[in-house]
């Protein structure tokens, strides 16, 4: 089964994350699979792009499954050169992004839904970024993203906030652009119909006006994030963490 669909209709790319089983959560090889269907998107002539999950929500974030392999350092910076790769693809891309949460988007998947131009989400969808529950920082670039959305030091406190949010709370805090009381994927559609209706080629220049003056520091971020991670993945506090959360209970951390 492919982890990732793609469909193009009416010059929009709807990229759907296709691991309902795992709540859409990303392993090694469906973020392969995101980053080839990127590529493909990147070519094709929609000017709008829609990402989605199937299933019961957006994404989960990174497949706890990976933790043991993320050990080889090899394989750890193959999974993250792929991640860097999907997101500074969508933050570059000259095309309208627009990212459709239902359920959960949770860590990494997170990242990846706050790389869009617009934000969508279902009123009671969930978000956080979670990591710190098993002792990691941010990565996918949530650093940068939550930064540019709700500033350093709401950004620091979300981060270390174990909890999720409602999309009412996150439409509050700057988190999401629209709220839906239905079906999130309809009210993209409904956007991506209006943004294909106005002078397109005008709202491309701005977007790359901004972002390309923020590639530079947008790459900063992603390798620090790199590095940081690949450091408290040795830490005492990061198995407590994937232990704690595989015996479904509460972690006890020790600052090592």
């Amino acid at each position: 089964m492919k982890t990732v669909l793609l469909e193009s209709m009416d010059g929009i790319s709807h990229v759907y994350l296709n691991r309902p089983e795992r709540y859409n959560a990303m392993d090694k090889e469906m973020l392969t699979e995101l980053e080839n269907v990127l590529d493909q998107v990147e070519q094709n002539d929609d000017k709008v792009v829609i990402l989605s999950g199937k299933g019961k929500a957006f994404s989960a974030g990174g497949d706890i499954g990976m933790m043991t392999d993320l050990a080889s350092e090899k394989y750890y910076q193959e999974v993250m050169e792929k991640i860097e790769a999907i997101v500074l693809t969508l933050y570059s891309m000259p095309k309208i992004i627009i990212s459709a949460i239902h359920g959960s988007a949770a860590g990494l998947g997170l990242s990846l839904a706050l790389t869009a131009d617009y934000v969508a989400a279902h009123q009671e969808a969930k978000l956080g970024m979670l990591f710190i529950g098993i002792g990691l920082a941010p990565d996918g670039g949530g650093h940068f993203w939550l930064r540019e959305r709700i500033g350093t030091q709401r950004a620091k406190q979300f981060i270390w906030d174990r909890q999720q949010v409602w999309g009412t709370e996150a439409k509050t805090m700057g988190l999401v652009d629209v709220l839906a009381e239905n079906e999130v994927t309809e009210q993209a559609s409904q956007m991506a119909g209006q943004i294909l209706d106005s002078p397109i080629t005008s709202m491309l220049k701005t977007k790359m006006i901004y972002h390309d003056s923020k590639i530079e520091k947008l790459k900063y971020y992603l390798q620090r994030e790199r590095q940081t991670q690949w450091e408290l993945l040795k830490t005492k506090d990061h198995w407590e963490g994937v232990q704690a959360f595989q015996e479904k209970r509460q972690p006890v951390f020790k600052g090592e």
